[in-house]
C-alpha cells in the first residue's frame, strides 16, 4: 500500500490549515453539498445541491453549471423559519424554461441540514423533470402538472460532508446510483494511545483496518462494495499532529484511479465552505469515474 507522500510528493495534499477556527467547525457542521450529472437539451450538465442549517432555519441552494466550468443559473433560497418551505422559481437560460419546484413543508431532518424524508425537490426543464429528490414523487408530479412517472436522468456522483464525533463517525452512503444504502462508520480514538488504529466498517462489518497510524497517516487502499472496487484515501495528520479544531478528511471513491482527483487540493480545503466541482468531474467523467463520498471528520471535545 502507498502512502500519500510518495504518491504526491514531498508537500502531499493539504487536507487542513492551522488557521482553521471554532467558527468554520460551527458553520461546516450545517453544510451538504450533493452533485448530479444530467442532460439538457442533450448538453451533460451539473447539478449542485447544497442543504444548509442555521438558527435561522434550513437553507438551500441549487447551481448548474455545464462541463466547461461555465455557470448556467444558481438559485439561493434563503434559511427559514416560517416562509419558503414550499415554492418554486422560473429561469431562463438559452432560451429555455428552468423551473424548480420544493415542499419541505412536512420534510422530516436527521442531525443534519439535509431533508430525509417526506418533502420533493425537483429541477424541470422543458417541462421535462431532470431531477427529481424526496420521497413525495406523486406530489410533485402533480406541481409539474404531468402524471406520466418519469424518471429523470440525473445520476448522484458526488457528495461532500461533514461528520463529527469523538472516536466514532458515520454516515449513510449509496456507492453506485442504484445501489443500496450502507452505513459508513470511521471509528478511531487517538487520545492517549501510543499506537492508534483506524477502522472502517460497511454494515457493521469491518472492511478496513490500518495500524501503526502515526506512520501511516495518509494512504489509500481498496476494499469491495456491492462488487465494486472502492478506493478509500485518508488523511489522519490533524488528528494526530495538528491542532485541536483540526479535521481529517476521507474519500471513498468507486474507481481505482480515484487518486487523480487528489492532486487539486482545493477541494479539500476545510475552510472553503463552497464546493467547485466542474473542472474536477469533467476531467474525471472523461476518465470513467464513479460515485465520490468526501467525509470531513471533525473531533468534539
Amino acid at each position: 500500500m502507498r502512502d500519500f507522500p510518495s504518491c504526491f510528493g514531498e508537500n502531499g495534499v493539504q487536507v487542513a490549515d492551522s488557521s482553521s477556527s471554532s467558527s468554520t467547525t460551527k458553520a461546516a457542521q450545517n453544510v451538504v453539498t450533493c452533485v448530479y450529472q444530467c442532460k439538457l437539451h442533450g448538453r451533460s450538465c451539473l447539478i449542485t445541491i447544497t442543504w444548509t442549517k442555521s438558527l435561522m432555519g434550513q437553507g438551500l441552494s441549487i447551481g448548474i453549471d455545464d462541463l466547461a466550468n461555465q455557470c448556467l443559473c444558481k438559485v439561493d433560497i434563503k434559511p427559514w423559519l416560517f416562509s419558503k418551505r414550499k415554492g418554486s422559481k422560473n429561469l431562463e437560460v438559452d432560451s429555455s424554461k428552468i423551473e424548480i419546484y420544493w415542499d419541505l413543508t412536512n420534510a422530516k431532518f436527521g442531525s443534519g441540514p439535509e431533508p430525509m424524508e417526506g418533502f420533493y425537490l425537483a429541477v424541470v426543464f422543458n417541462q421535462e423533470i431532470v431531477l427529481l429528490l424526496g420521497d413525495l414523487k406523486k406530489e410533485a408530479y402533480k406541481k409539474v402538472d404531468t402524471t406520466d412517472p418519469i424518471h429523470s436522468n440525473a445520476i448522484f456522483i458526488a457528495k461532500r460532508e461533514h461528520i463529527f464525533g469523538k472516536k466514532l463517525y458515520g454516515t449513510k452512503a449509496k456507492f453506485c446510483d442504484k445501489g443500496q444504502m450502507h452505513d459508513v462508520t470511521i471509528e478511531c480514538d487517538t487520545v492517549g494511545l501510543n499506537d492508534p488504529c483506524l477502522v472502517i466498517r460497511i454494515d457493521s462489518k469491518t472492511v478496513m483496518q490500518i495500524k501503526r497510524l502515526k506512520w501511516k497517516f495518509r494512504g489509500n487502499y481498496t476494499i469491495v462494495v456491492d462488487g465494486l472496487p472502492v478506493e478509500v484515501l485518508w488523511d489522519v495528520h490533524n488528528w494526530l499532529y495538528g491542532n485541536a479544531m483540526g479535521n481529517a478528511v476521507f474519500m471513498f471513491q468507486t474507481c481505482l484511479s480515484a487518486e487523480k482527483l487528489w492532486s487539486s487540493h482545493s477541494i479539500f480545503d476545510p475552510s472553503l465552505l463552497t464546493w467547485s466541482y466542474s473542472q474536477q468531474f469533467r476531467d474525471s467523467q472523461s476518465q470513467g469515474l464513479g460515485f465520490s463520498l468526501i467525509l470531513y471528520a471533525w473531533k468534539n471535545e
